[in-house]
Order: C-alpha cells, then sequence, then structure tokens
C-alpha cells in the first residue's frame, strides 16, 4: 500500500524564489491528506501533479497566515475544475470563521461541501485503516500538530498451516487474511490467528506546525516513521526561536532523539538561509536520520514487513 509525501511549501512567513509557504502532501492510496495551506498552495499541486479531485482532508496547525492563507484559492480552483466531491478541513479555533469569512467575501461559486471541524488535542478521525491524532504544540498562538496512523495489519498467512488444517484454497484463504474466522465442511472453525503471523505495524507519520521544541511533541511522536519539524532558525539564532516559540535545527533534533523516530525533515525554513547545509549539519550531529526539506521533494514511506 503507497503513502508518498510531498513538500509542497517548505518556507517560514515568505516565499522565496525556492519555497513556497507551508504545505506538505500526504497520499495514501487514492485518498490526499494536506497539511497546512499557504499561499499558492493550489499551483504547487497542480505542479506536483496532485489531483482536485480525489477524497481530501485539509489538517490545519494554527492560525498565521502562512499557514491558512492558501485555502481561498485552493476552494476556488477546485471549484473551477469541478470537484463534486466532499471536503473536509480540521483546524484550532478560528478556522470555521475564516472559512465561513471566504465563503461570504470571495465571490464564486462553491460547487461542493466543504465540512470544517474546530478541534482541540485527541483523536480527530477514525477510519477501518487508519487514524488521525492532535496535540497541542507550544508556539505564540494555539497551534496543533497532527498525526496519521495506521492500524496494525494481519499477520503473514501461511499456505502450509492451512492446508494442514484442511482448509481449502480459494475464498476461505481470503476471509481468514481479512481477520475472519471459517466453518469447514467438517464443522471445524478455523482462526485467523491458527494461520496468520504476529501482526504487523503501520506507518506512523507526524507533521508538526509553528512550535518550540516540546516534550509534548516528543511523546507525541514516539516511534514515528517520519517526523517533520519546523527549523526555522539556525542554533546561532537560538535565542531569538525561543523567544518567538520557534525550533532550531538541534531543538527538532532532540526531539526526534527522545521520540526514536526512523526520519526527521526539518521544513519552515527562514528565508535567511539560501544554503542549507548548516541546518542539516546542526541536527545530524543529534540525530544522524535527517533531512531538509524542498519544495517538491518526495518520500516514499514503505510498509514494515
Amino acid at each position: 500500500m503507497s503513502l508518498r509525501i510531498t513538500f509542497l511549501g517548505t518556507a517560514a512567513s515568505i516565499p522565496t524564489p525556492t519555497r513556497a509557504l507551508s504545505a506538505v502532501a500526504l497520499k495514501r492510496e487514492g485518498e490526499l491528506f494536506l497539511f497546512d495551506c499557504g499561499e499558492g498552495a493550489q499551483r504547487q499541486m497542480i505542479t506536483a501533479k496532485i489531483g482536485f479531485n480525489r477524497k481530501t482532508r485539509i489538517f490545519i496547525t494554527h492560525m498565521h497566515g502562512d499557514h491558512i492563507l492558501g485555502l481561498p484559492g485552493l476552494l476556488q480552483t477546485m471549484s473551477l475544475l469541478g470537484r463534486d466531491k466532499p471536503l473536509q478541513i480540521y483546524g484550532p479555533q478560528g478556522i470555521a470563521e475564516f472559512i465561513d469569512a471566504i465563503k461570504r467575501t470571495v465571490r464564486f461559486s462553491l460547487k461542493f461541501p466543504v465540512e470544517v471541524y474546530e478541534i482541540e488535542d485527541g483523536l480527530v478521525c477514525q477510519e477501518r485503516e487508519y487514524e488521525i491524532h492532535s496535540a497541542w504544540a507550544e508556539h505564540s498562538v494555539p497551534s496543533l500538530a497532527y498525526a496519521l496512523i495506521e492500524k496494525p495489519r494481519p499477520g503473514r498467512f501461511n499456505p502450509e498451516r492451512a492446508i494442514s488444517l484442511g482448509v481449502p484454497r480459494g475464498p476461505l484463504w481470503s476471509r481468514l487474511q481479512r481477520g475472519e474466522d471459517v466453518k469447514l465442511p467438517d464443522g471445524r472453525i478455523v482462526k485467523p490467528r491458527d494461520v496468520l503471523g504476529p501482526p504487523r505495524m503501520g506507518r506512523k507519520i507526524v507533521y508538526v506546525g509553528d512550535t518550540k521544541p516540546s516534550g509534548v511533541i516528543a511523546d507525541f511522536a514516539f516511534g514515528a516513521n517520519v517526523l517533520i519539524h519546523e527549523a526555522t532558525f539556525a542554533d546561532d539564532l537560538a535565542e531569538r526561536a525561543e523567544e518567538d516559540l520557534h525550533s532550531t535545527p538541534s531543538g527538532a533534533a532532540l526531539v526526534a532523539k527522545k521520540a526514536e523516530v526512523k526520519l526527521l525533515i526539518l521544513t519552515h525554513i527562514s528565508a535567511r538561509y539560501g544554503d542549507t547545509k548548516v541546518l542539516l549539519e546542526e541536527a545530524k550531529k543529534i540525530f544522524p536520520n535527517v533531512l531538509v526539506a524542498e519544495d517538491f521533494m518526495k518520500i516514499d514511506v514503505p510498509l514494515e514487513e
């Protein structure tokens, strides 16, 4: 099952010639999750060849302009391109008022339902194969982090064991692999645990908007396959980062190390860093498996076997 992360915007506060404002797309099978929606997000989606009419959920971390001002343009583009599927938007208090203001003041015909949910920390939504959770980060305004957590998959099917138990090849095998008990012609019941290995863990992707390094976020991200964390300022501006409730590469790396994540990706990069080598080197001193995001960078996250 495919899971691809595409970085649509990786700048902090001000766009640059090579970096748009905050937006990260996660495509899982045919479903799209968009985390934050900075200005020009729809143009970035077109360039990245991400469609506008698939099942989509948008998750806004906080109500600063560089994370939300792409929503009016995105909604208009979706309408002009004939989107007909409902769109769900989640965010902290204020997101509903913002979407209502767009509908009232921007003169275009919205041709699809928009469902807006103002949320706190906790379980945001739940589907058969995954859940979305949120946690409070530490910023100058209420700011949420989000985690997509896949539910465990059934263990590997053992065909030899199934044959030895007298389960005929065919539909009964499929039912067992889906976790269903099956009844054999002789009346015996074969349970999935009889023919499956131990459950296999799903993937966990964590996205953090603006925040200072936080123990809450470290706990929230524990064991993640990928942690996407802001690193607005280099370590020599640590005092500025502390004042503005932002993070440095070292701060983000300490969170990743405590959380025992597999990969850390730094984003929300200040325009002062045309060359991000210093940010990468500072983070790697603490946490070796780290990347600095660039616009249109793609990361495929494989299933764990």
